[in-house]
């Protein structure tokens, strides 16, 4: 029992390395442009390297769906380990890219392979962990997210040090020892394979039709995709904002970039979910709460990211916008865990995650060519008129019932 009572935990410290991995992979490319470019000219155009990062984003929002649909079906554990193999084995042979459409076509299939990670990895540890806990574990495991990034950010200055081909190399090895891992410690929950077979005689799109037909899951969904906006913009386009603000070169300014931005993250989605998790013992929309406050930081921090120009202004924008996306990230879960049953969450998860991809495809899209306009800056701030647009929808409209929905 008390060997039981560790293992969601474990759980979380073993997708934890999942999560990092994942971001870590598809975060690299962000900051390795001017390494690359001498090798593949193509990518010396800002709107074609918008293009590369975005066939990722609209490959894996198609598949979200859907992967949160197989999540709800099959086993988790070899969802996880297979999407890990896969994806690593992509970056691995990124590294052998010698043209445009090389790199294209890898990321697209990273896409696929990565879209199928997220709805079983948090489903699962929603699973494993109550509503006392929930927000918390979801955080910690976020983490990973940001600590992924975070080390992407490094790819520039690990390009610089060897070549853009040695990071792709080294990265993927170490995912591909880790999908080895997962097959020793990762395990399924054992209340979902009792039910096993009851949910897979289901129709397969009937989890789909009974998460649609919820209006609560529309609000939702509605708000995470509109806050994805600037999510993805930082993801994908704050190290080149830093490199122009302070005019320093791309190796210094993707460390110093993702670094800020993760770092500050980390402590925003712990905090998030502590303060989340004792909030809604009390109040039902405790959740809710926390994850508004979050967003509404990003606000300011949008504004000074786009109009200031210091070391200062900068770092300390990216930290706040950090501090805030990550009490709103940790919580996207546990806020659907209040209006979803749990044989539906992770096709609810995916769902939202294909929407919040798609605008975040739009949104690298438009700041590529932004960044060849030199508007980079100011589409950056104008970001937080629409977040104070989602913000205000989701106070008002969002009201969930109960803490957890079972069944």
């Amino acid at each position: 029992m008390k060997k039981a009572s560790k293992y969601p935990w474990a759980l979380v410290g073993l997708l934890w390395g999942v999560a990092l991995l994942n971001y870590m992979d598809r975060q690299m490319l962000s900051t390795m442009r001017p390494a690359m470019q001498v090798d593949i000219a193509e990518l010396q155009s800002a709107t074609n390297f918008g293009y590369l990062m975005a066939i990722f984003l609209w490959i894996y929002g198609c598949m979200s769906p859907l992967s949160g649909m197989i999540a709800d079906k099959v086993n988790r554990k070899w969802l996880i380990v297979g999407s890990l193999f896969v994806w690593s084995g992509v970056t691995f042979g990124m590294g052998y890219a010698t043209s445009f459409q090389q790199l294209y076509w890898l990321r697209a299939i990273m896409g696929i392979s990565e879209a199928l990670y997220i709805p079983a990895g948090l489903s699962l540890i929603a699973d494993f962990h109550k509503d006392t806990t929930r927000s918390l574990a979801i955080g910690i495991h976020m983490t990973g997210f940001y600590f992924g990034q975070a080390i992407g950010g490094f790819g520039a200055t690990v390009a610089a040090t060897y070549s853009w081909h040695t990071t792709f190399h080294s990265f993927g090895i170490i995912g591909m020892i880790y999908s080895v891992v997962l097959i020793l410690f990762l395990k399924e929950n054992k209340r979902d394979k009792e039910e096993f077979d009851s949910v897979t005689k289901q129709p397969f799109y009937k989890g789909l039709i009974s998460v649609l037909s919820n209006f609560s899951f529309w609000i939702l969904l509605f708000y995470f995709a509109i806050s994805s906006l600037p999510g993805w913009a930082a993801k994908n386009w704050l190290p080149t904002l830093f490199a122009e603000k302070l005019s320093i070169p791309m190796s210094q300014a993707g460390p110093l970039a993702t670094i800020a931005i993760a770092a500050s993250s980390f402590l925003g989605v712990i905090t998030g979910g502590i303060l989340s998790d004792k909030w809604v013992q009390k109040n039902i929309r405790g959740r809710i709460y926390t994850s508004a406050i979050g967003l509404a930081l990003t606000v300011p921090s949008l504004l000074l990211l786009g109009y200031g120009h210091s070391l200062f202004h900068i770092v300390s924008a990216a930290i706040c916008f950090g501090l805030g996306f990550g009490m709103f990230d940790g919580n996207n879960m546990p806020i659907l865990c209040q209006i979803i049953p749990s044989k539906n969450r992770a096709t609810g998860y995916g769902l939202m995650n294909m929407t919040g991809v798609f605008f975040g495809a739009f949104i690298t899209n438009l700041l590529g060519k932004s960044t060849d306009a030199g508007n980079l800056g100011k589409d950056f701030a104008m970001l937080a008129l629409i977040v104070l647009v989602a913000l205000a929808l989701q106070l008002y409209f969002l009201r969930p019932k109960m803490n957890d929905i079972a069944e």
